[in-house]
Formats: structure tokens, sequence, C-alpha cells
């Protein structure tokens, strides 16, 4: 009796919304809400304002600047000692004319925005893979605790009937016992997969901001295929669109136009600039005189010895830049290796679901024939259990199947570079919205 409360209150929380929700649903609700997407949407912004920095080092740059000053002047010639006030305004501007390093680091500035562009693309493929792992996990759940509660009815019919059969005399006290031994384990197991479904479906609400409503369930049968192209293919797409491979291709530029910048600063530097001042009540021995100076032209700056500092900024960027192409190349073949796994993984759940449709229908004949066995007497209580528990194992197996199927080509999908929300719609082809409650 202390279980029944317990009962209870689970099934108050897996009481689910009334209004059925998508797996593009629940990843627009997600695309509104995850903090991990979120973060990434922000350094993206914060990532594109590296091109608006890189070409400030391209345009002018003006400054203006003021004093005021109370002056007291001591001096040795007669009559020379004197408190005055003065100020002054002084107005900067400099335009780059050449200047190497700034325009190699405005280049640096559109592949990190680049960058910026493919870090957030891999973050809505991690979203994408999230969602879809957390949807089919609560899924998975809801139908082991299906299985389950079909399989305690079931033991519970036999338990009955075992019952019955001792009272009369036909069967032991032994069938009894089994039954009753099998049906206590379904109830433990049943209360173990209660808690891991509250533990999904909060790991699921912790990406939508929300209850989840009723979940789009998987259409029975759903005609699961692999996809075209065989594993050279994939492997070949992931080599060139691979995310990933992409940002450390980007790098590897990077690195080339650093070895580029740092080499440019042996290079002169030429600036044309203008400037003009104002000054008022400067001293002059015995009289204060206001000026006004306008100038402009051009400023050369040489450089010639900095003790080896370039040189070694220079040597720097050239390992740096075997580094990045190191990068690459690993990046590339863990790339190869993601598709290769996600192409064989992808074939080996399809044919895996394959597989158990068949043994479905393979042990349902099996339990028509037990069944019929228990009544001409070749087949015992202990016999139908065991079948029924097959059939049942058999169904479960094939909704975990054809849910691994389904991520698996997502996961195909993102090692390639090409995983999309629409994606997730294609999945949704393969879902409806659960039945009604009668």
């Amino acid at each position: 009796m202390q279980l029944k409360p317990f009962f209870i209150a689970l099934t108050l929380a897996l009481t689910p919304a009334a209004q059925a929700e998508s797996l593009t649903e629940i990843f627009r609700d997600a695309q509104a809400y995850d903090a991990q997407y979120a973060a990434a949407r922000a350094a993206r912004e914060a990532g594109q304002e590296a091109a608006v920095q890189g070409r400030a080092g391209l345009l002018p740059n003006v400054n203006l600047g003021g004093n005021v000053r109370y002056n007291s002047l001591e001096s040795s010639l007669p009559g020379g000692d004197a408190d005055y006030d003065s100020n002054g305004l002084l107005l900067n501007a400099a335009q780059p004319v050449y200047r190497r390093q700034n325009q190699v680091e405005y280049a640096q500035a559109k592949e990190q925005v680049k960058i910026a562009d493919m870090q957030f693309k891999v973050a809505e493929q991690d979203l994408i893979q999230r969602v879809a792992q957390a949807y089919f996990d609560v899924l998975q759940s809801r139908d082991n605790i299906a299985f389950i509660n079909a399989q305690k009815a079931s033991i519970t019919e036999q338990l009955a009937a075992a019952k019955r059969n001792f009272e009369v005399g036909t069967a032991t006290i032994t069938d009894t016992h089994e039954a009753q031994a099998r049906y206590d384990l379904a109830v433990a197991q049943e209360i173990a997969e209660l808690n891991s479904f509250n533990i999904r479906l909060r790991a699921l609400e912790k990406l939508i901001g929300k209850p989840a409503g009723a979940l789009d369930t998987l259409a029975d049968p759903a005609q699961l295929k692999a996809g075209p192209g065989s594993i050279d293919e994939w492997a070949a797409r992931a080599a060139e669109g691979n995310l990933q491979a992409e940002i450390q291709r980007i790098a590897k530029t990077i690195a080339d136009q650093e070895v580029e910048r740092s080499r440019a600063g042996h290079h002169p530097t030429v600036d044309a600039v203008a400037s003009y001042a104002i000054n008022n009540g400067q001293n002059l021995g015995f009289t204060q005189i206001d000026t006004r100076v306008a100038s402009v032209g051009l400023e050369l700056n040489l450089p010639i010895y900095q003790g080896g500092l370039i040189s070694s900024r220079v040597r720097e960027a050239v390992a740096n830049r075997e580094k990045a192409l190191q990068n690459l190349k690993n990046a590339i073949r863990e790339a190869d290796l993601q598709a290769r796994q996600a192409w064989l993984n992808v074939n080996s759940s399809v044919a895996r679901v394959q597989a158990l449709e068949q043994a479905l229908v393979s042990t349902k004949a099996q339990l028509d024939s037990t069944k019929l066995g228990l009544e001409v007497g070749v087949r015992t209580n202990l016999d139908v259990l065991n079948t029924e528990e097959q059939v049942l194992s058999a169904r479960r197996d094939l909704a975990g199947a054809r849910y691994n199927a389904l991520l698996s080509r997502l996961s195909l999908k993102a090692a390639a570079g090409s995983l999309t929300p629409a994606d997730l719609a294609e999945i949704d082809q393969y879902l409806s919205p659960p039945a009604a409650v009668q």
C-alpha cells in the first residue's frame, strides 16, 4: 500500500499536455530558449565586429586635444618674472597611405568573421542533434513503459490462470510462484523506467524551457531506408564540407596571412598627416602672443633594427602556420572517420530494423503456436510467459532500432556538414500524432 502514493505522483508527472508537438516544433522552441545556442548566437554577433575593427586600420584617425593652464615664470632677466594664463587646441588627422600590416590584418579579420559564422553553424547542428536525442530518449522511455505495462498485463493474466489451475489441481504451485516472481520483477522495472522517463523529460524541458506536449510518435510501420551514396562518397563530402574541417581550413588561411603580416614589419609605413593648432598666451620673454599653425604633409617610418623582434615574430608565425596545417589535416581525417562511422551506423541500423521487423513477425507466430500448445497440453504456462516476453522485447528493440537509425542519419549529415533544420522536418514525415486516449 505504501507504493500507491508513489505511483499516483509519477502518473501525474507523466501526464502530457493536450497539444501534440512535432520534432520541428520542439527544435524551434529550443532555438528560442536554449542557453548554449543563445551563447553561440551572441558569439557570432561579437565575431562580426572583427571586420569592422580590422577595417579601422585603413581609415583616417582624427584626434582633438586641448589644454588650459596657469603659468608662473621666474627668470634671471630683469622684469622676466611673469604669471599668466595660456590655453591651446590641437586637431590631428592621419590617413594611412601604405601600411602593409594593416592591410593584412583587415584580410585576417574577414576570415575571422567566416570562422564566427561557421562556429554558429556548428552550434546549430549540435542543437539539432541534442533536440533529436532528447526527443527520442523520451519516446524510447515511453515505449519501454508501455511494453512493461503490457508485460504486466500478460503476467497478471497468466498468474490468475495459474492460481485457478492450482485450485482445480491441474497445475502445481510452482507455476503460480514463477508468475508472481515475474510480476514483481516487472513492477520493479516499471518503477525504474518511470524514473528514467522523468529524468529524460526534464532533460527535454531544459532545452525548450517549458513542459513538453504530447510528442509525435513513430508511425508503424515506418519504412526506413539507407541513404543514397556510398561510404567513399560520404567521406569525400565530409572532407570538403565538415564544419570543423572548414574552420581549420580558414584558420590555416589566417596563419598564412600572419606570416605575411609579420614579414611586413620590415616594410616602411607612409601616412598622410594634417594638423591645426591654436595656442593662446604663449610667453616669449617680455610678451605673450597667440598663434595659429596649420600643417599638412607625409610621414615616412622605416624600421632599421628592432633587436631581432620582427625576425623572431616571422619564425613564430611560420611555426604556427605548420601547426595550423597539421590541425587541418587532423580535422579532415577526423571528418572522414566520422562520416564512415556514421554511414556504417546508418546502414547497420536500417538492416537491424529490417531484421527486427522480421523477428517480431516470427515471435508473434511463435506466441500463437505456444498458446495453442498450452490448450492441447504440450506447452506450459511458463512457455507462454517466455514467448510473450519475447514478443514484447522484439517490439521494444524494434522501436529503439528505428530511433537509432534516424539519429544515425543526422550524425551522417552532421559529419558531412550538411545537417540543417530541414532534416528534422524530413524525420517528422516518419512521425504521427499520438492516438487519443479513449
